[in-house]
Parts: structure tokens; sequence; C-alpha cells
């Protein structure tokens, strides 16, 4: 790519972010999403450049002790990845400890507690962003995990159940003092889900309130919303979700904007179908045996985020969704690597 002289604020210009002795650099996360955040989608984030942390998908606390091979079937974890969060989710103190040693004993660097999925399989639990709710549970759960392990808990949550409760700034101070080792904030309630605009300023407000590192998460898109983020609200990292499954090398062109203060442009449908290829190919290499019609069915759905920024986008959206086999993914983008 070529340097486009865009200036950014250098002001923000912001060094490696450091979680209980966890070293991320840059301070960059990717956020983790079911169903999406899978080893060949993390890989090629870390092998596009930028990406200082990745995160499993949320893993169930009762289902980690019930069936934990089945479970790890979605922590399909290798070394290279570290650092590497395990995003658990459970309404029980004692179980959420059992699923924090599991993981960690599985490799996991950090332990991620979930307290802003709104899911209702989830949060009808008391997990999830009921937890926004119940911030005396919240704070066992947190006290339970950090006694468990020897490795940094941290918790992701919203900025409160709804506008009626906005509690983020209060409930992280309770969190930090159960033991939390950094908060990553998504600044939308629960009730909002991803709707509507993130609200920075509870970000900034639990950025004054504790001394862990807080990550500012919610409608980061490009470098200068990163900057932004961290210009306005102090936040010590930035996590980035949706935008990611679109363009996977956004990581890149963050950190890029963190290290000098200049914008590198966005790929060329050229290069967004050369990124495409590319996960096709890995998620092909890491295929577990027998599933390759599951491995299909969730590449279907990432890849439909790629055809954003293509002519035609939503004629090549239906023909993602149709493919039937990983050759015929790889198919419909080919021809696309000669786009302008």
């Amino acid at each position: 790519m070529i340097d486009t002289a865009t200036s950014l604020p250098t002001s923000v210009l912001s060094g490696p972010l450091n979680i209980g002795g966890v070293i991320v650099d840059p301070p960059l996360a990717l956020a983790p999403m079911s169903g999406f955040t899978d080893y060949p989608f993390r890989l090629l984030c870390r092998q596009l450049g930028g990406c200082g942390l990745v995160a499993t998908g949320l893993l169930s606390s009762p289902a980690l002790a019930r069936n934990p091979a089945e479970t790890f079937r979605k922590f399909d974890f290798f070394p290279s990845e570290r650092p590497i969060a395990a995003q658990v989710f459970g309404g029980d103190p004692a179980t959420v400890a059992a699923a924090a040693r599991a993981v960690v004993e599985h490799g996991a660097t950090l332990v991620d507690i979930n307290m802003g999925c709104a899911v209702p399989k989830v949060a009808k639990r008391g997990a999830g962003a009921s937890l926004l709710k119940d911030p005396d549970l919240a704070a066992r759960i947190v006290a339970a995990a950090a006694r468990a392990v020897s490795v940094p808990v941290t918790v992701k949550m919203r900025s409160g159940w709804d506008g009626g409760c906005i509690n983020a700034v209060a409930l992280a101070r309770r969190l930090e003092e159960a033991g939390a080792a950094a908060i990553t904030v998504h600044a939308r309630t629960a009730a909002q889900k991803y709707m509507g605009c993130a609200d920075w300023t509870i970000i900034r407000q639990v950025k004054e309130t504790v001394r862990i590192p807080v990550i500012g998460n919610g409608d980061v898109a490009s470098p200068a919303d990163a900057l932004r983020l961290l210009a306005e609200t102090g936040c010590d990292g930035v996590m980035i979700g949706r935008a990611a499954l679109s363009e996977p090398g956004l990581f890149r062109r963050v950190a890029h904007a963190l290290q000098t203060g200049r914008e590198l442009p966005p790929p060329t449908p050229a290069e967004r179908a050369a990124v495409a290829l590319e996960h096709v190919r890995l998620a092909a290499r890491f295929a577990p045996e027998g599933r390759e019609r599951q491995t299909i069915i969730t590449l279907r759905k990432q890849l439909v985020y790629y055809c954003t920024g293509f002519p035609d986008a939503a004629d090549l959206r239906r023909r993602v969704v149709g493919v039937e086999s990983l050759a015929e993914i790889a198919a419909v983008f080919a021809p696309l690597l000669a786009s302008s």
C-alpha cells in the first residue's frame, strides 16, 4: 500500500499495553465474536499485522464443566497465538472459576469474563450482560476466577443494562477491587445491542475511575476512529470487532497510525479478494477432520463481510451464501483479484 500522507493527531501515539504482566503490543485487540473468531480468522488478523491480542468466541462455563473436550473444539488454540484470551461466561462463581482453570490449563494467556452478551440463552442464565444488573454477583465471579488462576482475569462489559441502568463506572470499581486486571468497555447498553452510537464518555469515566488498564470498544471502523477514541477517552487500548470482519487488515492500518500519525489507504477490491482467498486457504488447512460442512457454513457467514466495497456487492453476497464447497468459495473470489 502507498502512504497517502493523511495526517492524524500525534498526541495519542500509544505504546504497549500491560495487562497484569501480559504485554499487548500494539495495544489493539480483536473482539471475541462467537462464530467468527475461530483460529483461521484470528491467524489471518495476526498475519496481516497490527493485532496485539486475539480472543476466542464465547465459551460456556457450564459446558466446560460438563464436556470440556467438546467445548475445546471451539477453543482451537495454537501456541503461536499468544497472547490469547479465552472468553468465558457463567452466572455461578464456582463454575466460572472451574472454567478459568480449564482454559488456562489448555493454554490461555488471559481469562476474559463476558458481561456484555445480551443473547437470551446467555442472559437468561444470569450470565453475560445480566450481571450488569447484579454487581455483587459480578464481583464474586471475578474474585473466584482471579483466585483460581495465576494468569490475569479481565472483563468485557457494556455501559449498562439499559438507559435506566448505566452503571459501568461503579461496576468497574467493584471489579477492580475483586481482582480484575483490565476492563474492556463496549460503550453501548445491552438493550442497544449494536444499534445507535457508542457513548465514549462512559469509557472516559471508567478510565478516570480505575487504576487498571481500560480498553475502549465500539464504533471503531478506521484508524482515525481509533485515534479519536484514544484521544477522547484516555483509554489504554482499542478493541475492534465488527469492522475487522470486513477488513481483517484494519489492525495493521491502525497500528501504522499509532506509530506514525499517518493513515494508510483502505484496501482495494483486489486486496479484499486476496485476503478472502487467504481466509479460505487457512480454513481449509485447519478444518477439523470430518467437519468440512461446518467449515463451509462458518466461512459463508464470515466471508459475506468481505463483499463490502465490491461493485454488485449484493450479488456477490448471494453467491457466497450459496456455495457448497471450499473450492466453490475460492472460485467466487479468485476472478476478483484483477479488480481495480
